[in-house]
């Protein structure tokens, strides 16, 4: 079994020492790069011998081509879709142009401050209203749960809810105009 492995490989390694010159030039025509040729030649033995370790290959000379020609054609794609979405020609100082994802120090600021009057308006509101407001908007519980929950109606839970959301829009734009 370890002599027709080792037969295998003796076999792949002569028919690709034989061939490697023209599957570099076959590489070449489609890249047009010496390097990325070479590399790609390599890469063909590699697959070569990794497939030859999972069956024999019947056509060894076809199979190396074959490999070495898609391999090429699959750099040319990867380049293609990089030329596309990628920008080589952008100047150093653009890229510092670029804004960054993290909200300034000021808007961080207005934030901060919108929270805090935000806070105060909901603590101005009945205790009910906001405990209905919260159980609704940011636990996600039905009416019908919360009227339960509160002891109420759900008649009510929904007017609790309106009055806390009116009264939030409110200070919210009256922060907006000023």
């Amino acid at each position: 079994m370890a002599s027709e492995a080792g037969d295998r490989l003796a076999h792949l390694n002569r028919i690709f020492l034989r061939h490697r010159r023209t599957l570099w030039l076959s590489a070449l025509r489609i890249v047009r790069d010496r390097q990325i040729a070479e590399d790609l030649a390599q890469e063909t033995y590699i697959r070569a011998l990794k497939a030859s370790e999972r069956a024999t290959i019947e056509h060894v000379e076809a199979f190396l081509h074959r490999t070495v020609r898609n391999l090429a054609l699959d750099h040319m794609r990867r380049l293609k879709t990089r030329d596309r979405y990628e920008t080589s020609h952008v100047a150093d100082g653009q890229v510092l142009e670029v804004p960054a994802d993290t909200p300034s120090i000021e808007t961080t600021l207005i934030e901060r401050e919108r929270l805090r009057l935000f806070e105060e308006a909901l603590q101005s509101l009945p205790d009910r209203a906001r405990r209905a407001w919260a159980l609704s908007q940011v636990s996600g519980w039905p009416y019908a749960k919360i009227a339960k929950h509160l002891g109420v109606s759900r008649n009510t839970v929904y007017n609790d809810v309106k009055l806390v959301m009116g009264h939030c829009a409110d200070v919210l734009a009256r922060l907006d105009r000023g």
